[in-house]
């Protein structure tokens, strides 16, 4: 174990030309509190804990997820082990008591009031890399980075990190702040980001972290967990689209048995080969998890696996449903005037 951990956290990824070192595979935490069905906090403190010990040092968490939940068990997790890891918040989307989703609110003063409450729940002094979760359309984005920028100053905040935005909202907020990566949905199933958003990304100096790198389990041929499972009103999880991914999935199935890795290893080994500067974001809610992804560490694909599994997997269906890709910024293209307002 010795041997494999001193390896491991040997290899990092610099996030941007000003943000931190860190680990290549990121923890992200979201899962943790609901979103994919039922959770065992007990289990998540240590699979937390048990990442950190390994030498994972991103640990990916947003104020609203489980409203609050997330970061009180973060904060939990991380007590004693604060100066190991960097903490990437994302704020500003609005739940109800329901857990309806409400917009969001990126208002200057509500940037600084989320992250008071954000600094309490994590028990902390300063968020490493502080992130609007996604583009408030009422609020231009200069205004919401330049308050980040204030808590940056103040010393409550190290970086600033975007999420889910596109070309022209990345260059606007770039501009006011240097801007240490973006936050973006990225797998075998979701390769949009490659035409316009990652070559922007590269002249400005900027990272990515990955997230949804087993599309939400779809490529493992995971399946929704009943109705508080949020997967279950996703495109590629229901009608045709379901069936024709299903078939799909054992295909990457069998891909990966002939290599000896499980799916979700083939996975995120592919996103470690096609992007190695970027950190791929895994949301692993146990120990068997955590172990299963950072063994996607040990197998690197060769350039014939890469190219053989991009031509096998072929998904349908959108990544969200089509109100929410409607106002998702990311999706937008540059060529279309005033698309970042």
């Amino acid at each position: 174990m010795s041997t494999n951990e001193s390896k491991k956290t040997q290899r990092t990824v610099k996030l941007g030309s000003t943000g931190p070192e860190v680990f290549p595979l990121g923890l992200g935490c979201m899962g943790m509190s609901g979103m994919y069905g039922a959770t065992d906090d007990a289990e998540s403190v240590r699979t937390i804990q048990a990442a950190i010990d390994r030498g994972v040092t991103l640990i990916d968490t947003g104020d609203f997820y489980g409203m609050g939940h997330n970061e009180l068990l973060v904060g939990r997790a991380i007590a004693s082990r604060r100066e190991r890891v960097q903490l990437s918040v994302k704020f500003g989307a609005l739940r109800g008591p329901d857990g309806s989703w409400l917009g969001m609110d990126t208002r200057p003063n509500a940037v600084k009031a989320f992250a008071a409450y954000t600094l309490k729940r994590l028990g902390v002094d300063v968020i490493d890399i502080y992130r609007p979760a996604r583009l408030d359309p009422s609020v231009p984005i200069e205004d919401t980075i330049g308050a980040i920028a204030e808590l940056v100053k103040a010393g409550y905040v190290r970086h600033i990190g975007l999420s889910e935005v596109g070309v022209e909202t990345i260059r606007r907020a770039h501009r006011v702040h240097p801007i240490v990566d973006l936050q973006i949905e990225y797998s075998l199933a979701s390769r949009g980001p490659e035409a316009e958003i990652f070559p922007v990304l590269a002249e400005l100096g900027i990272s990515a972290t990955l997230y949804g790198v087993l599309s939400r389990g779809l490529l493992t041929g995971s399946t929704p967990k009943g109705p508080g499972d949020f997967r279950a009103y996703l495109p590629r999880f229901t009608g045709d689209n379901r069936e024709k991914n299903e078939d799909v999935v054992g295909a990457l199935r069998r891909f990966a048995q002939e290599r000896k890795m499980t799916p979700g290893q083939l996975a995120i080994a592919w996103a470690l080969a096609r992007q190695p500067s970027f950190v791929s974001l895994v949301g692993a809610k146990t120990l068997a998890q955590l172990d299963d992804a950072l063994g996607a560490l040990e197998q690197p694909l060769s350039k014939d696996d890469v190219a053989a599994l991009e031509a096998l997997v072929r998904i349908s269906g959108d990544r969200y449903g089509a109100e929410q890709m409607r106002h998702l910024d990311s999706e937008r293209r540059a060529s279309q005037p005033g698309s970042h307002a």
